[in-house]
């Protein structure tokens, strides 16, 4: 997907906006559909990823469409704010100094791959968003993870772990893997 910048701007806004309200009126942000731009009023999956001075401070989203942009990116604001549950939730100081990034997935596509060397030279040509499925247990990273966990052992591995399996178990060839990627844009 490409977003004009003046609607990433937008969300971004909108976003900030959004955390601005909750801490001055303890009230979730209204928002007209008439105000917002059509471009924003497609069904697309988002992520909201926060930071303070470089760090993670929350990140949460969705992997498959199920509401208009503009929605996901509030709902997904106020998630990665207050519902992520590796973090605390934001604080009023914490919001002053807090950056917001948002991604706009594109639809997930399954990866077909032979065998785990197969699997780990088709991720490193590509570097895209991963999604690792065994029966019940799940987990994703954004393509973003690649800037930290640079070869794809250590992502695949790290993706594991999050999804509640064992470290080496991508090795074994039983995943279910599909792939994406996003369109990002920060303040």
């Amino acid at each position: 997907m490409d977003l004009p910048k003046k609607e990433q701007e937008y969300l971004l806004n909108l976003s900030r906006k959004a955390l601005e309200k909750i801490f001055e009126t303890g009230k979730g942000l209204v928002v007209k559909d008439s105000d917002i731009p059509e471009n924003l009023r497609q069904n697309r999956a988002t992520f909201v990823t926060l930071t303070i001075n470089g760090k993670l401070r929350g990140c949460i989203g969705k992997i498959y469409p199920v509401q208009e942009i503009y929605k996901d990116v509030v709902e997904n604001t106020y998630s990665a704010a207050f519902d992520d549950p590796r973090f605390a939730q934001l604080t009023k100081e914490e919001f002053k100094k807090v950056k917001i990034e948002i991604s706009i997935l594109d639809k997930p596509k399954l990866l077909k791959y032979k065998n785990p060397d197969n699997l780990i030279t088709k991720l490193r040509k590509e570097k895209p968003g991963v999604i690792l499925r065994q029966n019940l247990y799940s987990a994703t990273f954004l393509p973003q993870v690649w800037d930290e966990l640079k070869t794809p052992q250590e992502f695949l591995s790290h993706l594991c772990l999050k999804a509640g399996l064992g470290i080496n178990d991508w090795q074994k060839g039983n995943l279910e893997i599909e792939t994406y990627n996003v369109l990002k844009f920060s303040e």
